[in-house]
């Protein structure tokens, strides 16, 4: 190994590790760029030349304006996009909204209203019936619901016993309370008392 060639494996380790210099770096482009690169270095050499050429194509002084441009365009294109299909899909929805009720509108004025029973007694009957139905399916709903009735009449006591328990502990939360106030009126009085001094 050549003295050249400890150099510059050197120089690749810093560069590796981050450790390199700006002119370190270009020491070693300028030697991948020789052409006369010793065998064991050969593998780094598509390296340091790809990164030569990325350097000469981003030196544009723009290339961070057109990079935004280019983003913020086709942000706005997927947007439009979409928003386009959106106003279609509603757009069509409406349509269809509109059409089905006109139909129906329509449908309805042709067919004058007919009564469902000519006899008002027959009529009377039947309400009567269906109201019975519900009233029983009504019923029996409720029915279910009086296991309720018996957990809420069976907790009765211990609601009570619990009372005075629940008593207390407000009276001592208002204690608490009421000592918190006299004590930062304690703290202000004392303040107002050194301030004078």
């Amino acid at each position: 190994m050549t003295m050249e060639t400890k150099k510059i494996t050197e120089l690749l380790q810093n560069f590796f590790n981050g450790e390199s210099t700006i002119e370190e770096e270009r020491i070693l482009e300028t030697y991948f760029k020789s052409g006369n690169v010793a065998e064991e270095l050969t593998e780094y050499a598509p390296f340091f030349n790809g990164i030569s050429e990325l350097a000469t194509v981003t030196d544009d002084s723009n290339i961070e304006e057109e990079v935004m441009n280019f983003i913020l365009e086709n942000e706005n294109h997927e947007k439009t996009k979409y928003r386009r299909m959106w106003q279609t899909v509603t757009g069509i929805a409406a349509s269809v909204i509109i059409v089905l009720g006109g139909f129906l509108f329509y449908q309805q004025q042709q067919k004058p209203f007919k009564d469902t029973f000519d006899d008002p007694k027959e009529a009377y009957a039947y309400a009567q019936q269906t109201l019975q139905f519900v009233s029983v399916k009504y019923n029996k709903g409720l029915a279910g619901l009086s296991g309720f009735e018996k957990l809420r009449k069976a907790t009765q006591p211990i609601k009570k016993g619990v009372a005075p328990v629940n008593e207390f502990y407000n009276a001592i939360e208002k204690m608490e309370k009421g000592k918190t106030r006299i004590n930062s009126s304690n703290i202000e009085k004392t303040t107002k008392s050194t301030d004078s001094i």
